[in-house]
């Protein structure tokens, strides 16, 4: 009789994941609103040829896919999106395979979605990267339903989601994603994940997912399990774990994403692992913090940050400020549209970005954080300041971009990366002898001794000092 009864038990519960792989198939709205193209037109390549590259980006290996292919009109936006237990093999499959019915089930509209268990694809002819959206929403619930005290199942429930929707927020630009378990009546248990598109803010992130758990009184009540999917972001529950570990990621190593249309660079930021943001054609790590520590103990400790400035005319620090800023929409076009295959590194103050203004000239941007606080006088001013400071051995601040909440940092491009892709890249690390730290060490030392010493707008230093420097300057040297 015990056996018949596992038996039976195992049949049951068979039955329910069946009804749970029924409810969870693919949801693909096509949005003929937003435009048509017709066959073979440049749309129709472009887009072809943006969804087919997804497999040569094999540097990506965190599951996010940001692309774009074309220009004016023709230009198509893409996401791919999996879930974070995903391998880089397993993602591809299955956004190939999201690919293949997205064009049988859209086969002529300019914009369109698709979410199945794995994974999240879209594509559009506008800019959708960094934007939150939360139309159009689906939803759905399982075949099962909650056993016990709904009432405490949902007040379970909600605790899980709050609490991944938490963590899925804090996560950086290349993965947004938590997932997790709590008890629940009965002696079950939820299983729960929370995702955003990692493009967007912590702020977006955390608007996008309480949305989707809003939801659930009115998709799934009384269902032991179900999910909410949008654009930006999705939520899960379910009664039987559905996920494995969540990858890990290099937490030092930055996400650099590339396009169909350009290429990919190859750089990181060293303002995670050092408090000066350091760019060098070669060094040594070691020789550096050496450095640095010498230099720190010998200059007196915790004094303020002052600035002795030249006294200037109120109509000439207005005209020098106005001569800095950049039109957002010229650095936006410079960059792509902040293409991840132009980001040079990701720090804790914001990503930067290569571009090329309309003269040929290239740039870097540091595009900051939206969630520094920061007014636009106070802003403008600290530009103002650095851009007086000017050093062979400073990187140059050429201007500024500010709109809305935008910060924007344009600086000379400088071709020769950061330090680490000379240490840790096989091919660069031979270039490296005993002579040419010490001349390394010899140019940021005169970068350092300018700022506090030879220039006119001296800067003298403490902790505050080098938090700031890590924002708005970037010391190099030039061996060569």
């Amino acid at each position: 009789m015990a056996s018949v009864s596992f038996t039976l038990f195992s049949f049951l519960r068979f039955l329910c994941v069946i009804v749970i792989i029924s409810q969870s198939r693919a949801q693909t709205p096509c949005d003929n609103s937003k435009g048509n193209y017709t066959i073979n037109s440049t749309y129709h390549n472009n887009l072809n040829t943006l969804l087919s590259s997804f497999s040569s980006h094999t540097q990506i290996n965190y599951g996010f896919y940001n692309l774009l292919y074309g220009q004016g009109e023709d230009q198509v936006f893409a996401i791919g999106l999996c879930r974070g237990d995903l391998k880089p093999d397993e993602c591809l499959k299955s956004l190939n395979d999201s690919r293949v019915s997205l064009a049988a089930s859209c086969p002529n509209q300019k914009e369109a979605i698709t979410w199945t268990v794995e994974c999240m694809l879209r594509y559009t002819n506008r800019s959708i990267f960094g934007v939150m959206e939360n139309q159009p929403t689906n939803d759905n619930y399982y075949g099962l339903n909650v056993t016990g005290s709904v009432a405490e199942f949902n007040a379970a429930l909600e605790s899980l989601m709050r609490n991944l929707t938490r963590i899925a927020a804090s996560g950086d630009s290349r993965l947004k994603y938590a997932t997790g378990s709590t008890p629940a009546p009965n002696f079950r248990t939820i299983y729960g994940q929370a995702q955003c598109t990692p493009d967007l803010s912590s702020e977006d992130c955390t608007k996008c997912l309480d949305e989707a758990v809003s939801k659930i009184p009115d998709c799934c009540s009384g269902k032991a399990g179900g999910n909410v999917v949008k654009p930006s972001c999705r939520i899960r529950f379910d009664p039987y774990i559905f996920y494995g570990p969540t990858l890990k990621l290099d937490p030092d190593a930055p996400p650099s994403s590339s396009t169909s249309n350009t290429s990919s660079s190859r750089a990181k930021s060293n303002t995670a692992r050092t408090i000066i943001a350091v760019v060098v054609p070669v060094a040594c790590v070691v020789f550096l913090l050496a450095l640095l520590c010498i230099y720190l103990s010998l200059r007196k400790q915790r004094k303020k940050i002052e600035f002795e400035r030249e006294e200037e005319s109120d109509e000439d620090e207005v005209a020098f400020i106005e001569s800095l800023q950049y039109n957002f929409n010229t650095i936006r076009v410079a960059t792509n549209e902040f293409a991840d295959s132009n980001k040079l590194g990701q720090g804790g103050f914001g990503a930067v970005y290569k571009g090329q203004l309309s003269n040929g000239q290239e740039i870097a941007v540091k595009r900051l954080s939206r969630d520094s606080g920061q007014g636009d006088l106070e802003f403008k001013n600290e530009v103002q300041l650095v851009a007086k400071l000017q050093h062979r051995n400073l990187v140059r601040l050429l201007g500024f971009g500010l709109e809305g909440r935008e910060r924007l940092l344009v600086y000379e491009f400088v071709p020769n990366k950061s330090l680490d892709y000379f240490i840790f890249d096989p091919t660069m690390k031979p270039q490296l002898d005993w002579q040419m730290p010490y001349k390394i060490i010899k140019g940021i030392a005169r970068g350092i001794l300018y700022l506090h010493e030879d220039s006119r707008l001296r800067i003298i230093d403490n902790a505050d000092f080098y938090h700031y420097l890590s924002i708005n300057l970037v010391v190099k040297s030039t061996p060569f």
